[in-house]
């Protein structure tokens, strides 16, 4: 297996499914983009049968090169459309949201924007921070620029550089800042708070650091996936499509929702304690495999100056 997910998060999985298996299963970890262009270089010489993908954007590109084989019925009916590919090839395993993370005593729940577009208005200004070298916000902005254009994206980019956007290195320094009240808000994944508060013993209810999802399907609100597909030659492979059975798994399922709170996508497996269901969520409807155009948005994300 080619896993773009850490040892430290798979392996655990990895163990229970050899116990409970027999099978042994060989990984190779890496960064996903790199994971995913070494099986595109390999094509049909990869010793790869399955890849576990961090985001939907890697697993389309894979897809868009005829490297996967077509997933069963079986395994497809466990996860809705909107998070598998519309062909087959891959289906998610875990979703993250995007949100708006923000500081309850510094911004009014009836001020919150109803559009992640309004963030680059003056009543903003120096109040949001991004981190536009991380590989959540740059998937965030590629499927702006798949449902709304190069121009529209290029200008939001701009204005977020113009209304004096605060810059941070990760999701985690964004949401800690947005905690402690050194920034007002700030765009990231939904899991942060719930990282924070089990980092510091609390929950998230007492934290001052609250998730906002944009409603009306904006794409603020857009739902990314870590997800899997079987490896073309290995489509017929046993061993290989257990693993994705167990991957969807009650086991698996709730491993993930706990250990890193995504939610998980297999039906009838619960969430993370205090998390909104994913069903109610108004997210974008936008085909994640379109999200595999990284390295324009990584451009017009320097043109525009923040980073």
């Amino acid at each position: 297996m080619y896993s773009g997910r850490s040892e430290s998060l798979v392996k655990p999985v990895l163990d229970d499914f050899e116990k409970a298996s027999g099978i042994t299963v060989e990984v190779r970890y890496g960064d996903t983009a790199a994971m995913a262009a070494q099986l595109q270089e390999e094509g049909g010489r990869t010793p790869a049968d399955v890849f576990l993908a961090q985001d939907a954007g890697t697993l389309g590109a894979v897809a868009g090169q005829d490297l996967f084989a077509t997933l069963p019925d079986e395994v497809l009916d466990k996860v809705a459309p909107a998070y598998q590919d519309e062909d087959g090839q891959w289906v998610g395993v875990t979703g993250r949201s995007r949100t708006m993370v923000y500081n309850a005593d510094q911004v009014a729940e009836g001020d919150l924007p109803e559009s992640v577009f309004e963030l680059t208005e003056p009543e903003w200004k120096g109040k949001v921070g991004i981190a536009p070298t991380n590989g959540s916000f740059q998937a965030f902005i590629t499927a702006m620029r798949v449902e709304h254009g190069d121009e529209r994206t290029q200008d939001f980019l701009n204005g977020l550089k113009a209304n004096d956007a605060q810059i941070r290195q990760g999701n985690a320094p964004i949401v800690a800042d947005v905690d402690r009240g050194s920034l007002a808000t700030g765009l990231v994944n939904h899991y942060y708070v719930y990282e924070l508060a089990k980092e510091k013993g609390t929950t998230v209810d007492a934290l001052k650091a609250k998730n906002h999802f944009f409603p009306n399907g904006d794409i603020g609100a857009l739902v990314n996936v870590s997800g899997v597909g079987i490896v073309e030659g290995a489509g017929d492979d046993p061993d290989a499509r257990a693993f994705v059975d167990h991957l969807l798994g009650r086991q698996a399922q709730t491993h993930f929702a706990q250990e890193t709170y995504e939610y998980p996508l297999a039906a009838g497996v619960a969430g993370a304690s205090g998390l909104p269901k994913l069903s109610s969520l108004n997210t974008p409807d936008i085909d994640l495999n379109d999200l595999d155009d990284l390295r324009t948005t990584v451009e017009m994300i320097r043109e525009s100056g923040l980073a």
